[in-house]
């Protein structure tokens, strides 16, 4: 409890004066068993404050406009569990019943959205509210995206912090994958076949911009001949090298894109969400890594989660707590008994003392005797 507490009032000491910024890397694996998983890791530059939250499908949702009024107006037709933000019903990243998962990205200089107006007031809500309209009106991709232009996202500013600019990744238990970008003011749907998302820019520079590493490659790099001079790898793992290590979107994106190709396939959904987990390690953001050279303010992993898509399970750790926690959503939703419930997120870490947990049987060299 001390450390998680001086840990947040660092953060929130430094960046009060700052505008806070997600650093967030979103993933997909597929195992043989037909499971679709999605992971991603949650940066930003204040305590977030998140915990579970769990809506039934039939609970009346509303959007907010720039001046506080009302928006759209709809009822939920899934049920839906995910982290909210600031003990708001909202979900930044989560899972419905229909098998359908969504994920909320920080999209900071990129992000137009169309003014609200009387025209569009019915239909509208704010970016950070865009995720439950999604999970609780759409059980597929294909359905989201004839039915996206039902919604109208406008700059409405979320409670605590502010204007939160932010793009969308989608997946179902297909497979399909989707992001979605507020360009122009309009939402822009890009095909996603990679299963792979960060922030700024746009999607498709980071596409074009993998280009630039078609040369990376999994394998052991062959050793050189220079006119009888033999140069060989000085370890294995040469074939990567080049693959950017720093925490920009950019290098983000092509780290994702490299470790979710090279991942071995899983055979089963709880290995595959082992595997997101282990690869989503790479993107971990430690406490003074990422800071604002004017203010100091930095950023951390918060927390840490998994959607299988098949088996309707959110799975979530947190910076203080590496543990495994996992959210079975029909359970969840049946005990909720038809009322939004929350379930905490942190926690602290248990250190399990090993010293005399002994295997049984006889060990070491008199064993071999």
């Amino acid at each position: 409890m001390i450390r998680r507490t001086a840990t947040y009032a660092l953060i929130a000491a430094f960046t009060l004066a700052t505008t806070p910024s997600f650093a967030c890397t979103g993933i997909s694996l597929n195992a043989k068993d037909g499971a679709m998983i999605r992971g991603r890791t949650m940066e930003f530059g204040f305590p977030l404050s998140s915990n579970v939250i769990v809506i039934p499908a039939g609970t009346a949702m509303s959007g907010t406009l720039p001046d506080g009024k009302k928006g759209i107006s709809y009822t939920t037709r899934y049920a839906m569990a995910g982290a909210n933000a600031v003990g708001q019903t909202v979900i930044l990243d989560g899972l419905n019943d229909q098998g359908l998962s969504f994920g909320l990205f920080y999209f900071p200089g990129f992000a137009e959205y169309p003014e609200a107006t009387a025209d569009n007031a019915a239909h509208a809500m704010a970016p950070f509210e865009f995720g439950a309209w999604v999970l609780g009106n759409f059980a597929t991709v294909d359905e989201l995206k004839a039915g996206l232009a039902e919604g109208v996202v406008v700059n409405t500013p979320a409670p605590g912090f502010g204007s939160s600019p932010s793009h969308y990744f989608v997946r179902d238990r297909s497979g399909k994958s989707i992001v979605i970008e507020p360009l122009g003011g309009t939402l822009k749907v890009f095909d996603a076949p990679l299963g792979v998302v960060t922030n700024a820019p746009a999607y498709d520079w980071h596409l074009t911009n993998l280009r630039n590493y078609v040369n990376l490659s999994v394998t052991s790099v062959p050793p050189l001949d220079l006119g009888g001079v033999t140069l060989a790898q000085l370890g294995q793992g040469a074939g990567m090298h080049g693959l950017p290590g720093d925490f920009t979107p950019p290098s983000r994106f092509v780290r994702a894109v490299a470790f979710t190709q090279a991942e071995v396939p899983s055979a089963t959904a709880d290995d595959a969400v082992l595997s997101a987990f282990h690869i989503l390690n790479q993107f971990d953001i430690p406490r003074g890594s990422v800071r604002d050279k004017t203010t100091g303010g930095l950023e951390l992993t918060q927390w840490t989660t998994v959607s299988d898509t098949q088996n309707l399970r959110w799975f979530f750790k947190t910076y203080d707590d590496e543990t495994i926690r996992v959210v079975d959503l029909k359970k969840a939703v049946d005990a909720a008994k038809g009322q939004i419930r929350t379930i905490k997120m942190e926690s602290e870490q248990p250190i399990v003392d090993a010293s005399t947990i002994f295997m049984s049987g006889k060990q070491g060299s008199d064993a071999e005797q």
